[in-house]
């Protein structure tokens, strides 16, 4: 089937503010159910090649794609406030409700996307506008403060820095001249007077309270009425969402998690890959026309096994399974000084981590490169108390949330503890197949954490990460347990020692019957279109130590390179870099840099965002600093600075 590309159409809201919209239509004079993601990444620009990947595609496949730029951002009218706010959840559903009106428009809506638009689809799923009919989302949550760039186990992220000075760069782009015409240097001063710098509020709130509640649905599953498919990928910082939707709405959500990193599953890495398209037409016309389908099956989860970290993950290996969650068992290991196995060591043990544990933990955001993914673990092995079983004579199949329990003790009112499962090879490399953090104050609650009392044990139960893995016969299963995991965990006030009684320890490690299934493969080649290049895209990431001052530092640096969309002209360039550096011994010394620019070109004007934000600790506080500038041809027209020293609270 034939489509319309329509570049912008303008969505008009209540209060008179207007979203800018790209819309794909098929050629038909029958109305079509409609398909929106809404999203703050530039729909000219950013987002572009993917959206030309997807939507044209399931426009053939008899759907409209609605693709629209949030309040404040891109092209829109009016000012971006924070992530998932009442405006944007608001103006979503004016959006649906205006999309379902259109002659076009079957009066059903669908709702999809990765991140935060898989994000916000749930969320406004969740106030069941009448035309909304079936979401589905990719790479999200269910809980805002447990499962997202902010919090992991109730400890601060170094994410948390990152994301909010992309943020602060991505959001202050100015609208493109093509689309507003002469007024956009107003807007775009007026954007850039206007914008928030978000990492200021998300490090205030440091416990779970209705900042985070709001928007996360786990507060009511029931209010999630919509048909929900649940998408992730196990090399991503979002795995948990598909299994916790799944217990949360029951057969309303269907659930799939493959092995890909932060991108859509028909052109992320590694493969295998998914057919999303055909996937996505056959849930969205099954649910927003009334197609008959067979009922997709409730749990798929690509089953990984022997995957080496230390060669290019092109292809993992392991098979597609579906599973039963309900219907999960479980083995329980001991722990003894070395041991991972059936018997209990009497010992009590001391944990004592150097703060730069966790260098080789790779990204929590994983958008391709190898640099993004965890390392082989033995360094970072090294560093930790481990535990292991004996070569498996059988395969050993672990599917679902691995949980530890154990007594621990430390030395200070506050601390983390960091678990890790890791396939050992033959020859002793080191997979990280799931990892677990907890703030040890969080142990009984985020909502209102609770200092320990130094020296006295209390037992604790740290869940990890989703995983579905097969160790195979001759390899060995590992738990690394550290008190540090820098830079994704920032540290707490002290250097932490921790006492663990193992004759009380456990890991439970569980699994579920299954069956093999299907997951159809979309056809060969990198479905995105590519644009004219003028630079290289790069990415760099190098850890160095100092052996003499016992400071270990992180310096990244990536660029997309500059590209033209060969339809309208405009030219674009992002880049990122970070450094940052802790010194053993001091976790005092932490100092985070993160910068992000945004290029732009446009009739020969070149306009450029830079964002930066910088986090050190104090005892008592985290110092944070964020700066926003912009320039046109090379001239600064706009510069802002913040700074605040936000109270630590439990952290």
């Amino acid at each position: 089937m034939n489509h319309q590309d329509h570049p912008t159409i303008w969505i008009p809201l209540p209060d008179g503010t207007r979203l800018a919209a790209r819309i794909w239509r098929p050629e038909t004079d029958t109305p079509v159910p409609a398909i929106l993601e809404f999203l703050p990444y530039r729909r000219r620009d950013v987002t572009a090649p993917r959206d030309e990947a997807t939507y044209p595609a399931l426009a053939a496949q008899g759907f409209a794609g609605v693709r629209v730029d949030l309040r404040g951002t891109g092209d829109s009218e009016g000012q971006f406030d924070d992530e998932y706010s009442e405006t944007e959840l608001a103006d979503a559903e004016a959006s649906i409700a205006w999309i379902a009106a259109q002659p076009w428009c079957n009066g059903h809506v669908g709702m999809m996307g990765i991140s935060w638009g898989g994000f916000n689809a749930l969320q406004v799923a969740a106030r069941q506008p009448p035309a909304l009919k079936a979401v589905i989302s990719i790479a999200s949550t269910v809980d805002r403060f447990a499962d997202d760039i902010h919090t992991k186990g109730g400890a601060q992220m170094g994410t948390n820095l990152y994301w909010a000075t992309q943020m602060l760069g991505r959001a202050s782009v100015p609208p493109d001249a093509a689309v507003v015409g002469d007024s956009w240097r107003d807007i775009w001063l007026d954007r850039l007077k206007n914008m928030p710098a978000l990492a200021f509020k998300w490090i205030t709130h440091q416990r779970r309270d209705a900042y985070w509640q709001h928007g996360s649905i786990c507060e009511d599953f029931d209010a999630v009425q919509a048909p929900a498919l649940m998408i992730a990928g196990w090399a991503d910082g979002y795995r948990n969402t598909p299994w916790k939707a799944r217990a949360g709405l029951g057969d309303r959500a269907r659930a799939l998690t493959g092995p890909w990193v932060h991108l859509y599953p028909h052109f992320a890495v590694p493969g295998p890959l998914m057919d999303f398209v055909t996937e996505a037409a056959s849930w969205f016309g099954h649910h927003l026309r009334g197609d008959p389908t067979s009922d997709l099956p409730a749990h798929r989860l690509f089953l990984s096994q022997a995957v080496r970290p230390d060669a290019p993950r092109d292809v993992e290996p392991g098979h597609w399974i579906e599973i039963a969650q309900d219907k999960a068992t479980e083995t329980i290991l001991r722990l003894s000084p070395g041991r991972l196995g059936p018997d209990a060591g009497h010992e009590t043990v001391t944990l004592h981590s150097p703060l730069d544990t966790g260098v080789d933990g790779g990204a929590f955001f994983t958008q391709g490169g190898d640099t993004d993914m965890p390392a082989d673990q033995r360094a970072d092995d090294g560093r930790s108390l481990c535990f292991e079983t004996e070569a498996l004579s059988d395969p050993l199949d672990i599917i679902g949330m691995p949980v530890l329990r154990l007594p621990v003790a430390i030395d200070a009112p506050q601390g983390h503890l960091i678990a890790r499962l890791i396939d050992v090879h033959p020859d002793g490399c080191a997979h990280r197949i799931t990892l677990g953090v907890l703030n040890l104050s969080h142990r009984h609650s985020s909502a209102d954490p609770q200092p320990m009392t130094p020296g006295t044990a209390e037992e604790i139960t740290l869940t990890l990460d989703a995983t579905a893995y097969r160790l195979l016969p001759g390899h060995k299963l590992r738990l690394a347990l550290s008190t540090a995991y820098f830079p994704l965990i920032l540290p707490p006030p002290t250097d932490v020692t921790a006492q663990i009684d193992l004759g009380h320890a456990a890991l439970h490690v569980p699994s579920a019957p299954y069956r093999p299934c299907a997951v159809p493969e979309p056809p060969a080649g990198d479905p995105r279109p590519p644009y004219p290049r003028q630079t290289p895209a790069e990415d760099n990431r190098t850890t160095t130590f100092d052996r003499t001052t016992g400071e270990t530092t992180i310096v990244q640096s990536s660029t997309s390179g500059v590209s033209t969309h060969p339809e309208h002209g405009l030219q674009f360039e992002d880049t990122h870099k970070a450094r940052w550096s802790i010194t053993r011994g001091d976790p005092l010394s932490l100092e985070a840099h993160e910068e992000t620019s945004a290029l732009r070109i446009r009739d020969g004007i070149a306009t450029e965002v830079i964002a930066t934000g910088r986090l050190r600790a104090t005892a008592t506080h985290w110092v944070v600093e964020a700066r926003l500038a912009a320039k046109e041809n090379d001239t600064l027209i706009f510069e802002r600075n913040w700074s605040e020293n936000i109270p630590r609270d439990h952290v």
